[in-house]
């Protein structure tokens, strides 16, 4: 099975976090967009690279700075003095996995030049519109708002994301293997086990997974709910109820079943949801926070 294939590869190089792993996994087989917000040094940019060599999809890396241009990530037109012509000059979102590593650090003028690539898969660069490569994701990390010299994301671009997976530190025993590997010295060889046919073959696989009238109904309960909630300023977009329709498709498929169940749902649900919806001043005044309102939400709302 493809992620039981993908999950020993990663695995050669990634100790733990199962969660982050699953998610990235998720997102590829929807060509979907992730979020990964984590401490420093919790393996999340390794992980990402790791899967690009065992897919071998064209892989590029941007570090978001604060002094970073929209032009350094989409391209920018270029006079050629000896020509007396100008050409274009392609930036790194001409990819198939970009990662856009602590994507928080860059102000909103650069957030945005994300949004026509991440929603259309295409960018324009002077008069000229471009089709990206497919598949094309974009995985992006970030460190916690509440850390020095980040910005917040505009509420526009973090709806493009499908998921947002929070990353936290390995337990005990993780930790031990990862300081074995580190005195031994880490090993970063992978084979590539699959191609862009493998994953375009999944991704159809997924989308022909059955889901009930009934469950899709929950799904649109559970989005609804976030829209009335006391503590929520605004609840989910539509397009938190696609996805979440999306990604309990491809947590069946990754369990080996044809259909979804109740428990998929559940399971994927706060990482759907958890980014696209804002809480009151009362709300953060109070010290709650995304994940407890949506864990309240998911018990109240009855399971079919």
């Amino acid at each position: 099975m493809i992620y039981q294939d993908l999950k020993k590869e990663i695995r050669k190089v990634i100790v733990g976090q199962e969660e982050m792993v699953e998610s990235i996994i998720i997102a590829l087989l929807n060509e979907s967009h992730l979020l990964i917000e984590g401490m420093p040094g919790l393996a999340k940019t390794t992980t990402v690279k790791t899967l690009s060599q065992i897919i071998g999809l064209d892989f590029k890396r941007v570090q978001f700075t604060p002094d970073l241009l929209p032009s350094d990530i989409l391209g920018a037109q270029i006079y050629n003095p000896a020509k007396n012509e100008f050409f274009i000059r392609k930036g790194p979102i001409f990819t198939n996995l970009l990662l856009a590593d602590e994507i928080n650090r860059a102000p909103a003028k650069v957030q945005s030049a994300l949004l026509e690539a991440m929603q259309e898969r295409q960018v324009t660069i002077d008069k000229y519109s471009y089709r990206l490569d497919e598949p094309f994701l974009v995985m992006a990390t970030q460190n916690p708002i509440e850390q020095e010299g980040t910005y917040n994301l505009p509420e526009a671009q973090l709806d493009r994301f499908m998921m947002k997976v929070k990353v936290g530190y390995n337990d005990f025993d993780e930790e031990f293997e990862i300081i074995k590997r580190a005195e031994e010295g880490f090993s970063n060889k992978t084979s590539e086990i699959l191609t862009k046919e493998d994953i375009k073959k999944a991704k159809k696989d997924v989308e022909s997974i059955f889901i009930d009238d009934e469950l899709k109904r929950y799904i649109l309960k559970i989005v609804f709910a976030t829209r009335e909630h006391k503590s929520l300023m605004f609840g989910s977009s539509p397009r938190g109820s696609i996805d979440l329709l999306k990604a309990s498709k491809a947590k069946a498929y990754l369990e080996g079943k044809d259909f979804v169940t109740p428990k998929n749902i559940l399971e994927i649900a706060k990482p759907v949801l958890r980014h696209r919806v804002i809480l009151t001043y009362e709300a953060r005044a109070k010290g709650e926070d995304a994940d407890t309102i949506l864990d309240e939400i998911l018990t109240k709302v009855p399971i079919p």
